[in-house]
């Protein structure tokens, strides 16, 4: 047979979508980490219904898979798809005004029966009105090719119903030239005790990618050559993955052992469950019954001299306030891990917002302040947790370490570093009484302002912490009005003395600009690529990233004062803006997204133009 001609590209973007029992996220992931083998930068987004499982084939039961991946250097998923799969109609209806004009569209031709078609809610059928005549349109009828292709194996209906995303997987495996051995490696290493789901799986996934080695139904094949990448070993890697995996080298560089207490909670819950394989390296996991249990038993570990974490959500948040503010009082280390997701309430459990900021920020009472470190890329969220850790440790204070759900589930290439790269950040635990023979809990280093940390039972370190206030040295319980402001002047000067600490705002302005991008956490990539997208025009524009929230780089202030303009992408409404013009008195304009997706870069890029010609 004659082979389709390749054509080369610099870059695509590819969704997978169809209903939530469809395997989108199997199919996409599995394509992923053979674009990653092939050494191809990409930049992921996974999209979930909210419903555990709605009625199938409906639009609120859609799930998607999205990759970008290029032969350069890029910082999102892709704006639009050039290539959208559609599994059925409803992923069809859901996801076509996204696709690029031109672009290729592949369908499961015999998902779109009329039954399926009125739960889309389609009047005609979509594949003969002429509605799709601006596309590359392929109708591959995969559930009778995936039938066929397990005819003779011992699978029921259900298993070939299953297996159809192997067939789409196949084919674009094919398409798009991907390595065939990592899935095929996936497959047998995760269906090693089910031998026929094994063979199934491998079958069909065969017959997809021959489907399109043997038809002569499309015009080209497509070829993206691997990144220039920095020299070192990758590995693709989720948010939770490499916020999970910065927590246990975090642990490591401490010397203590790790306790992470949580409640699952959607979308944290993958760092729970990735923990819990750790034991070896010292990892205690226990999920509690409920979030106020979960932080208790955190606030414990931290008083016994554990590494001690908690991972939850806003909702979770609001349940361990009170807590939160008695780890504050005892001054404890401990890190809250926040994944954001949309709010208020349930709100939207599987979709992506910061809108947590302020309740980190202020969301307990009386005045406890927390640092706030924020991570900003899937595989950064290893150094985010490091350095959540090393201010835990180093100044006695629960840290907030902010992540979302789409850093939490969105993927790229994470360069490992070696072990020897990461430095120390040991603490030394009290371990004798002063001269006098007495222990005080609350004399401070003078330097940190940190109390010691004495390992409960250890002799002649013998005390009492509670949630009474303390006074100062002795730790004794104090209702002097005098002792309680000098104790919350203290707790406030230590975490404002950690800006001393961190690195000062870095600023990407090569051209002298008078408008300057701020941003923080999730909004770092489509910022990024905004700004390109703006200095490829040939227009000015400054951008700046915030890893620490509270306190902020002591030069902030500063840099602010050098722009005429400041703009502020947030997936909120508008709360690090609050927090600029409170702290620097500076005209900090608001640019927000509260619709549960990420800013695309082109949202970016046209209100950077908006303000430069304001």
């Amino acid at each position: 047979m004659p082979t389709a001609p390749i054509k080369e590209l610099d870059r695509v973007v590819i969704r997978f979508a169809g209903d939530s029992g469809d395997g989108m996220q199997l199919a996409g992931n599995r394509f992923t980490d053979a674009t990653a083998v092939l050494g191809n930068d990409l930049s992921t987004l996974p999209n979930f219904p909210a419903e555990i499982r709605a009625p199938a084939g409906t639009l609120a039961g859609v799930s998607s898979f999205q990759v970008h991946f290029s032969d350069h250097d890029i910082l999102t998923p892709g704006d639009a798809p050039n290539v959208l799969v559609a599994m059925n109609p409803a992923g069809l209806k859901s996801n076509i005004k996204e696709l690029i004009k031109g672009g290729i569209l592949i369908t499961n031709s015999d998902a779109f029966t009329q039954g399926n078609l009125e739960k889309a809610g389609y009047t005609v059928d979509p594949l003969t009105d002429g509605s799709l005549d601006g596309y590359q349109v392929y109708q591959v009828p995969m559930s009778s090719l995936t039938a066929l292709a397990l005819k003779g194996l011992p699978v029921g209906k259900k298993q070939v119903d299953q297996s159809k995303n192997m067939f789409a997987l196949g084919v674009m495996s094919w398409m798009f030239h991907r390595p065939i051995e990592p899935t095929l490696h996936f497959l047998e290493k995760k269906f090693a005790k089910k031998p026929e789901v094994l063979e199934a799986n491998l079958a069909v996934f065969k017959a997809g990618y021959n489907f399109g080695e043997t038809t002569e139904m499309f015009v080209s094949t497509f070829k993206v050559k691997p990144a220039s990448l920095k020299p070192g070993r990758y590995r693709n890697i989720t948010g939770n993955q490499a916020l999970a995996w910065g927590l246990i080298a975090a642990a490591q560089k401490a010397e203590l052992p790790l306790f992470l207490g949580s409640y699952p909670i959607t979308p944290a819950s993958d760092i729970l469950h990735t923990l819990s394989n750790f034991k070896h390296f010292g990892v205690k996991t226990f999920q509690a019954e409920d979030e106020i249990a979960a932080i208790g038993a955190v606030l414990g570990a931290a008083f016994g001299g554990s590494l001690a974490v908690t991972t939850t959500s806003g909702p979770g948040v609001d349940l361990k306030s009170e807590t939160l503010g008695l780890g504050v009082s005892m001054e404890l280390p401990m890190i809250i891990v926040d994944i954001q997701r949309g709010g208020p309430s349930t709100g939207l459990p599987t979709k992506t917002e910061q809108s947590d900021l302020l309740l980190a920020m202020f969301g307990r009472h009386g005045e406890a302040p927390m640092p706030i470190v924020a991570a900003y890329s899937p595989a950064q969220c290893f150094f985010a947790a490091i350095e959540a850790a090393r201010i835990a440790l180093k100044y006695r204070t629960p840290v907030f370490l902010m992540s979302d759900g789409f850093l939490a589930n969105g993927s790229e290439p994470w360069l490992i570093p070696s072990a020897d790269s990461i430095e120390s950040i040991a603490t030394q635990f009290a371990t004798e009484p002063n001269q006098d023979g007495e222990f005080w809990p609350f004399k401070r280093d003078p330097d940190t302002l940190a109390r010691p940390w004495a390992i409960p039972g250890t002799a002649g370190l013998e005390h009492r912490i509670g949630g009474l206030e303390h006074a100062d040295g002795t730790g004794n319980i104090s209702y002097d009005p005098d002792n309680h402001e000098k104790m919350t002047r203290l707790r406030a000067a230590k975490i404002a003395g950690i800006a001393s600490d961190i690195p000062q705002i870095v600023v990407d302005d090569p051209d002298g600009a008078e408008l300057i991008v701020i941003g923080w956490g999730s909004t770092w990539g489509s910022i990024g690529a905004g700004v390109r997208r703006v200095r490829a025009r040939g227009r000015k524009v400054a951008q700046a990233h915030l890893t620490h929230l509270n306190p902020f780089p002591r030069n902030l202030g500063k840099v602010l004062g050098k722009y005429d303009k400041v703009l502020v992408p947030e997936m909120n409404m508008g709360q690090l803006s609050k927090m600029i013009r409170y702290e620097y008195l500076v005209d900090a304009r608001s640019y927000n997204k509260v619709q549960g997706q990420p800013f695309l870069a082109a949202e970016i890029e046209a209100k950077i133009l908006e303000m430069i010609d304001d």
